[in-house]
């Protein structure tokens, strides 16, 4: 017999593809009343899965972007300057932030990227996750509400500008752990708003873009956004030279333009992004024919 659980879960299949699994593990944590964290690469649908699974089951959801100038009275809240002057530190003078607004409201509190706050920060979510409660100072007590969690997402460990979150945070959460989804999975979400594209040249754009996450030369390959970035560029940009996707030039300069960026070349290498992603478009669009060796050469007039 289908549950409401379950019909919500098969509901969100076109909403998260591909996403089964991680969708019935996040649902089943909230519906345990746990905290969850998500881990995985960039673009891997971490902040897309969070909301949707809030909006399928009508919590309330309060977002906090994770950034070294995430301090503890912007999280928790402060008292307004101006009216303390006049007012004293009176409990109305008191401006909510984010944590205490979804402690009042027992809604989720979505931190972002929550290994790029602050240690002292954190410390504040660890406390909270514990004893369900905060003392702010010159206020009091402020307890959760039922319904009250905690969700965030964290990029690895490496990607810069991230520290390693402490053990005691991983011992109150449940993790799940995210990871790049089949090609077949990327095609169909690079495949969205783009109409009218050769059959099988996405599937070509897709295979580039998943080439860039194990190249020698790169520490950190594209997400599947690459794809649906040069998808949509190669679209415009053969409008505007009056040609098609399938021109090499069109669609060298689109996979220029939309993965250049996005990769990130490992330290001690001689070669730039722009280099290695040549290199890729041509395995996957210009390959060499068989018993030639050598690499094929960029067509004329790309990156011009």
């Amino acid at each position: 017999m289908t549950t409401p659980v379950s019909a919500l879960i098969a509901s969100l299949d076109d909403v998260v593809i591909g996403r089964r699994r991680e969708v019935e593990l996040v649902v089943a944590a909230l519906d345990a009343d746990r905290h969850v964290l998500l881990e995985g690469p960039p673009g891997t649908g971490k902040s897309t899965l969070l909301r949707a699974v809030a909006g399928g089951l009508g919590i309330g959801f309060v977002f906090v972007e994770g950034n070294a100038e995430l301090t503890p009275a912007r999280l928790v809240g402060h008292f307004d300057p101006a009216r303390v002057l006049t007012d004293g530190y009176e409990a109305d003078v008191f401006v909510d932030g984010p944590l205490v607004t979804a402690m009042r409201d027992g809604s989720l509190l979505y931190v972002e990227e929550i290994n790029r706050i602050p240690e002292e920060t954190l410390n504040v979510l660890i406390t909270v996750m514990s004893e369900g409660e905060l003392n702010v100072p010159r206020y009091g007590r402020v307890v959760a509400n039922p319904g009250f969690r905690l969700v965030a997402a964290m990029n690895p460990f490496d990607a810069v500008g991230t520290a390693r979150i402490s053990g005691a945070v991983y011992d109150r959460v449940c993790r799940v752990s995210v990871g790049y989804q089949s090609a077949a999975v990327e095609t169909r979400i690079a495949a969205r708003g783009v109409d009218g594209l050769p059959e099988g040249w996405l599937d070509k754009v897709v295979e580039l873009v998943r080439r860039t996450r194990v190249h020698a030369d790169l520490r950190v390959g594209s997400s599947v956004r690459g794809a649906i970035d040069m998808s949509a560029v190669a679209s415009s940009l053969a409008a505007v030279r009056s040609s098609d996707v399938n021109d090499p030039a069109v669609s060298l300069d689109a996979a220029l333009v939309a993965l250049s960026g996005r990769v990130r070349v490992r330290e001690g290498s001689s070669r730039t992004s722009e280099e290695i992603i040549t290199e890729l478009w041509n395995e996957v669009f210009n390959p060499a024919p068989v018993g030639e060796s050598g690499k094929a050469s960029a067509p004329s007039g790309a990156t011009r």
